[in-house]
């Protein structure tokens, strides 16, 4: 494991280095002040290549991050955080990022576990409606981009009540059918993989690998148990409990759409993230008033205007009378 940078620090005579609110074998995340633009926060995200790399081989990964990181920086989506600068130093990468401040959904959870209650299945929809608008907004890039590492604790909720969808580290540019590349490579979290991810660059994962990862991550915060494992469940398929016999109080739309999402076959499970919305809330909007089923459609939702109203209510008025007078007639 590398090891991690002091408080003080400052890179590209730019970046102060506070304190690391996150590690992994391949580098940490800093918290670091930007001493330009005083009193801006920032995330900086290190990657560390194999010190053992050749010379040739640490170029091309060099320039890979290079363009890779491009790409990262031209996303603008409130619910992703927004990459505002990278750079190398000796074999380290690095990625500057919008510091996200709040808690994420992970540390909610376990509050509510040790509470012995559940996180609110109206709050848990809200937060995946903003994640399906990330995730869709992500796979419509040309070429489309996967996050691959969907999970509780890679969601945090701003104290405004947004969503931000967090750590770059395992994001994936589909660039052709047959070939994908990876940006900042690392491993998936074994909870939340799907089978076709285990194989790591040479598994075959697509926008349908970000959906077992959403539904395993929804499971989870529902439940406050994780999902077993995808291996476990090839080998045993029926050690997946059914979310409503861990909290009865889920509607059965939510977990019929959750175990949608989980099936081990990526054929088996929705498609693309709006087909995965749709099976969630379809016309719901779960932020402000959340439904399991979808209402009727009133008289004024199929006519829109008052004036349309006034004039369909005349129209019909003037059939109703033309039938009584040709009855009388």
């Amino acid at each position: 494991m590398p090891t991690p940078l002091e408080p003080g620090v400052i890179l590209r005579d730019r970046y102060k280095i506070r304190r690391i609110i996150g590690q992994g074998g391949m580098g940490s995340i800093y918290l670091a002040e930007d001493i330009r633009l005083e009193g801006r926060q920032c995330a900086l995200k290190e990657v560390q290549h194999e010190s053992s790399m050749h010379d040739d081989t640490l170029k091309q990964a060099r320039e890979q991050f290079l363009r890779e990181a491009q790409i990262l920086a031209r996303l603008d989506h409130p619910n992703l955080p927004k990459v505002s600068d990278y750079f190398s130093k000796e074999n380290m990468e690095y990625l500057v990022m919008d510091y996200v401040p709040g808690d994420d959904l992970r540390t909610l959870m376990l509050d509510a576990r040790r509470k012995k209650t559940f996180l609110a299945e109206r709050d848990v929809l809200g937060w995946a409606v903003q994640l399906a608008d990330a995730l869709g907004y992500m796979h419509r890039q040309d070429p489309p981009i996967l996050h691959r590492d969907i999970k509780p604790s890679n969601l945090k909720l701003t104290p405004s009540g947004l969503i931000k969808l967090v750590d770059f580290g395992l994001v994936k540019l589909l660039a052709s059918e047959e070939m994908t590349i990876t940006i900042l490579q690392g491993r998936g979290t074994a909870l939340y993989t799907p089978l076709e991810q285990y194989g790591g660059d040479t598994g075959h994962t697509d926008v349908r690998s970000d959906i077992y990862a959403f539904g395993a991550t929804l499971y989870h915060l529902l439940t406050n148990i994780p999902p077993v494992e995808a291996r476990e469940r090839f080998l045993h398929p029926e050690s997946l409990i059914p979310l409503r016999q861990i909290n009865p109080d889920i509607s059965v739309r939510t977990e019929r759409a959750i175990l949608w999402a989980l099936n081990l076959h990526p054929d088996e499970r929705p498609q693309n993230i709006e087909e995965f919305r749709q099976s969630l809330v379809g016309r719901a909007n779960p932020v402000t008033q959340p439904r399991h089923q979808l209402p009727r459609p009133s008289f004024a939702d199929l006519v829109g205007t008052p004036v349309d109203r006034v004039l369909v209510a005349f129209a019909i008025l003037v059939i109703i009378l033309s039938f009584i007078v040709t009855m009388l007639y």
